[in-house]
C-alpha cells in the first residue's frame, strides 16, 4: 500500500510511503527539491545535518542534493559564454532554489514530481532557458529519481552538466567494500591519476576522487557492519562517479555526474540540448541485506 503524507515544520515536507515494505522517503521541494531521509525498515540510509538545514544561509550537508547546471566547482567560480563572464558557485543553484510540486501518484508506487524553471534570478548567473522535471519514485527497497531536462528556447542550445550528491550514512567506514566499475581515479586533491584496488585510505583527512572511465552503469557498496549492500544504477549520460568523504564524519558520498569539474568552460562531456528538445535520465538506488 502506497501513500504520500505531508508534514509542516520549517518547510513543507512530502513523505512517500510504501507501508507494505515499511519504507519512506522525505522530500522538501522548497529547499532545492532535497531528499532529506530514506528509510527501509528500521534502517536510516542517509546522513543529514539538521542544524545546517535549519539555516538557509548555509549549503545543505546531507540527504540527496541536486547538482545543476554544473557539478563541482569552476576556477574562481567563473565561466565565459558569448564573450561575457558569469559567476556560478559550486554545484550550481538547483539545490538552493524552491521547486514546485506538479504531480503525485500512489498507484503502482509512491511518486512525487517536482519542477524547476528558469527565471530572472537564474538568468543572472546562467543565461539559458530550462525546465527541469524530477520524479521521485519509492517502491519497496528501491528509490528511483527520473529526470527530464527540457530546452524551451527557440534558438539557443542548452549546455549543462548535472548530478546527484547523496550522503550515505555509515558508522564504520573500515567495514565498507566497494564495487566501482573503474580501475583508476583522478585524485581531486593532488591532481594525480591513481590505480584503484577496491578500497580507500580512511585515515586521510579528506578523500575526493573522480572515476571518469566507467566500464558499466552499475556500482555497489557493501556495508558489512550494517549488514546491507547499496546498489547504484544510472543511464548513459552519467559518465563520472565521484567519491567524497572526510575523516570523523559518519557519511560517504558516491555521486553520479554527467561531466567532470569545469565542463562549462572546457566543454568536456558537456550535455547540449537543442532548442525545443528534451533529455531523460534515471538514477536508481536499491538496498538489500548481505
Amino acid at each position: 500500500m502506497y501513500a504520500i503524507e505531508t508534514q509542516k515544520k520549517q518547510y513543507q515536507t512530502y513523505i512517500l510511503c510504501d507501508r507494505t515494505a515499511n519504507s519512506q522517503v522525505a522530500i522538501v521541494p522548497e529547499r532545492g527539491g532535497l531528499v532529506t531521509r530514506w528509510t527501509v525498515g528500521d534502517r536510516d540510509l542517509l546522513y543529514f545535518d539538521e542544524e545546517r538545514f535549519a539555516n538557509p544561509q548555509l549549503s545543505v550537508r546531507g540527504g540527496i542534493p541536486i547538482l545543476f547546471p554544473i557539478c563541482g566547482n569552476l576556477p574562481d567560480n567563473r565561466y565565459t559564454y558569448d564573450g561575457k563572464t558569469y559567476h556560478l558557485k559550486q554545484h550550481g543553484f538547483a539545490r538552493d532554489l524552491p521547486w514546485n510540486v506538479v504531480d503525485r501518484n500512489t498507484e503502482d508506487c509512491a511518486s512525487l514530481t517536482l519542477e524547476l524553471v528558469s527565471s530572472d534570478r537564474t538568468r543572472e548567473v546562467y543565461p539559458f532557458e530550462f525546465q527541469l522535471t524530477f520524479t521521485y519514485r519509492l517502491q519497496g527497497d528501491t528509490l528511483e529519481i527520473g529526470q527530464r531536462f527540457t530546452n524551451p528556447s527557440d534558438d539557443r542550445v542548452l549546455p549543462f552538466s548535472t548530478g546527484l550528491h547523496p550522503y550515505f550514512l555509515t558508522r564504520d567506514k573500515s567495514q565498507l567494500r566497494f564495487l566501482i566499475p573503474s580501475k583508476q581515479y583522478w585524485n581531486q586533491i593532488d591532481g594525480a591519476l591513481q590505480d584503484f584496488h577496491g578500497q580507500f585510505d580512511f585515515d586521510l583527512d579528506e578523500i575526493d576522487v573522480a572515476f571518469s572511465q566507467l566500464s558499466s552503469h552499475n556500482a555497489a557498496v557493501s556495508d558489512e557492519a550494517g549488514g546491507f549492500q547499496l546498489k547504484l544504477e544510472y543511464n548513459s549520460p552519467f559518465s563520472t562517479l565521484v567519491f567524497w568523504t572526510v575523516r570523523g564524519k559518519d557519511y560517504y558520498c558516491l555521486e553520479p555526474w554527467t561531466a567532470p569539474r569545469n565542463a562549462l568552460n572546457t566543454g568536456e562531456r558537456l550535455i547540449r540540448i537543442h532548442p525545443r528538445s528534451s533529455l531523460e535520465m534515471l538514477v536508481r538506488f536499491q538496498v538489500q541485506p548481505l
